[in-house]
């Protein structure tokens, strides 16, 4: 299908953002960038009529799913789809989801007050990761070491989060030092880079701006890889994974994924590769 039109949902346009601008016309797509903070969508009438697809990037980790929802409901098609975004916003929903499928995952604790904390603490060998259910970019992630500290760590949780910001979980820190990020466009892996951290942070997260660099095929990467894609359907995502003694693990999926790092780690060029796909899916 040639001439189609492509909403690109998101607060700004980064760098990834304009990569995709850029590659669209070349496919026979025009791209047009929708700020996620000015849209009044209602029951009746979209801001988003008269686009093929809306491609949805917000690094809200809430409005993305609430968009995805509503621009479904007036017959719009998303990528992702609002089931996949409301999974991968929601780090409990995700792990409960697959774990539910047999797709290995982080062992973890979901803690909503410092009672569950304190149980959480006696049951988990510390280090300990503390991060919240809704959020990414390796944002208020904290590493607890100590036991002497682990209750002050936990007071910032308690006074200054609201809501559903103070739900949390408490999760092994895997101390590999490195994880791995896998780019799928569809249902299919197209590229797989490991992030080491850099310097003093301990985060292997690509959004930190640590060490990259690519990694070959590896069929049990792969076989996670399609499990998690099975469940949460086709789309755009990267997905994270740990490597522990028993094998990879999943950490975490995100529905609007830098893709920057890995670019630059395996050269593989990811705008194009979702254009087609929206060629494919449009066709």
């Amino acid at each position: 299908m040639s001439g189609s039109s492509i909403a690109i949902v998101a607060d700004r346009i980064g760098w990834e953002e304009r990569r995709l601008i850029e590659t669209a016309p070349a496919f026979g797509h025009r791209i047009e960038w929708v700020n996620d903070e000015s849209l009044a969508l209602g029951a009746e009438d979209s801001s988003l009529s008269g686009h093929d697809v809306v491609l949805i990037r917000s690094r809200s980790y809430t409005r993305g799913g609430l968009l995805a929802v509503q621009a479904e409901a007036s017959g719009i098609r998303t990528l992702n789809t609002a089931h996949a975004i409301q999974a991968c916003e929601n780090k409990l929903a995700l792990r409960t989801l697959l774990r539910k499928a047999g797709v290995p995952v982080t062992d973890y604790r979901l803690v909503l007050s410092r009672k569950d904390f304190e149980k959480t603490l006696k049951e988990l060998p510390l280090p300990l990761v503390l991060k919240p259910v809704f959020g990414g970019m390796g944002k208020r992630v904290t590493l607890i070491r100590d036991a002497d500290t682990a209750q002050s760590v936990y007071d910032y949780i308690e006074d200054l989060g609201h809501g559903f910001e103070q739900a949390s979980l408490v999760e092994p820190f895997l101390d590999g030092g490195s994880s791995v990020r896998c780019f799928v466009v569809g249902r299919e892996l197209i590229a797989a880079a490991e992030f080491t951290s850099a310097g003093e942070d301990w985060r292997s997260n690509a959004a930190l701006g640590n060490r990259h660099q690519a990694m070959d095929h590896d069929p049990e990467v792969q076989k996670i890889v399609d499990g998690v894609v099975s469940e949460l359907g086709e789309g755009i995502y990267g997905i994270d994974l740990f490597k522990t003694a028993d094998g990879y693990v999943v950490n975490e999926v995100n529905h609007a994924p830098a893709f920057r790092a890995i670019t630059s780690a395996t050269g593989v060029d990811i705008p194009s590769a979702v254009s087609r796909y929206v060629q494919e899916i449009l066709a």
